[in-house]
């Protein structure tokens, strides 16, 4: 069966969010080395932004703590089996939360390590927001890969943009 992109009403779902945000954020702080920085990325940490509903987060490490990081949170979440995995970049689900729960775990300054300045490109250009809500609206109720794709591309149009290079 093919996932559907869908839309959720954004103010009720940022709340919710930044809610759920703040236990979680305690909740896997205690687990990872000292050097972790976890933060609230996604639609739902952008105001304004239209969103599915879910709560990404990104776990940015040391890269001698990177091994460590990523095995407590396998041992606490299940693997993203959808997302690549590298030497500096894992990807941790728990579906079941509400909201559903993303963590992108990357090493600082790694390749990968985009999360972060792409939600502050977004929360810095209102026409940013407002030209990722036109994608996020277009995809409305079609396939969740299509949609996936798209979100890509101007994700990576975003961060090769000199001015977005926060």
């Amino acid at each position: 069966m093919t996932e559907t992109f869908r839309l959720v009403p954004a103010q009720t779902a940022a709340a919710h969010a930044a809610a759920a945000f703040e236990r979680w954020r305690l909740d896997i702080a205690a687990l990872l080395p000292e050097s972790a920085d976890i933060q609230h990325v996604g639609a739902t940490a952008v105001p304004g932004c239209l969103t599915k509903g879910d709560l990404d987060m990104c776990v940015r490490v040391d890269r001698a703590d990177f091994v460590a990081a990523d095995a407590a949170l396998a041992a606490r979440f299940a693997r993203n089996d959808g997302s690549i995995r590298t030497e500096a970049f894992s990807a941790f689900a728990a579906e079941e939360a509400d909201p559903p729960l993303g963590v992108q775990l990357v090493v600082r300054g790694g390749e990968l390590d985009v999360f972060v300045r792409f939600r502050d490109a977004l929360r810095a250009d209102p026409a940013l927001v407002a030209d990722y809500n036109g994608l996020k609206a277009g995809f409305d109720g079609r396939p969740m890969d299509a949609y996936r794709a798209a979100k890509a591309a101007f994700v990576e149009q975003v961060l090769a943009d000199p001015v977005s290079r926060l």
